[in-house]
């Protein structure tokens, strides 16, 4: 099976823990929508991310592909949601360079914090990774770029071992180029 990595929370991202924004309750049964039963330890992950973040003010469900040998790529597409409006189309993509080995196929929630509109999305968000995958796997990290902050979590099946740098680039059409 898989194991969870948990990154540090980037200095000073921490949100607002009540107003607007998405439920704890809200975020689980959403998560759980896509990722069915089988994702175990899923509540503990978004207990932990709440603790970190407060509610969030969007989220993105989807799916991506991903592969490595020592340079990366990553490709995704979903439906990002902010509290109160309809799903909109999202699409990432992005390079990664490290000691990454391997590939997987993976569903994907992604929590977001300080956006008021998916506009704000459209950009690049550097992380990193690590991430090791026999068979199957759930992880978490942390991405954030000036002043959002996007909480991914992926559950996934492959074979993929090995800590990564890079970046997604977010955007509402499909592209090929992951730069």
């Amino acid at each position: 099976m898989g194991a969870l990595l948990l990154l540090a929370v980037p200095a000073g991202a921490r949100a607002q823990q009540s107003g607007g924004g998405f439920s704890e309750s809200e975020i689980l049964d959403a998560a759980t929508g896509i990722f069915g039963a089988t994702a175990q330890g899923l509540a503990t992950v978004i207990e932990k991310i709440f603790e970190d973040q407060g509610r969030p003010s969007a989220y993105i469900t989807g799916e991506e592909i991903s592969g490595a040998f020592i340079v990366g790529l990553r490709y995704g597409k979903g439906e990002v949601t902010l509290k109160g409006q309809q799903p909109q189309p999202i699409f990432w993509q992005g390079p990664s360079v490290g000691f990454d080995f391997g590939g997987n196929a993976a569903k994907v929630f992604v929590l977001i914090y300080g956006i008021d509109s998916v506009a704000a999305l459209h950009r690049r968000f550097p992380g990193i990774e690590g991430s090791f995958y026999f068979i199957a796997g759930l992880g978490m990290n942390y991405q954030a770029d000036a002043g959002i902050t996007l909480a991914p979590i992926r559950t996934g099946m492959g074979l993929r071992q090995g800590a990564a740098i890079g970046y997604l680039h977010y955007g509402p059409r499909h592209s090929w180029v992951p730069f």
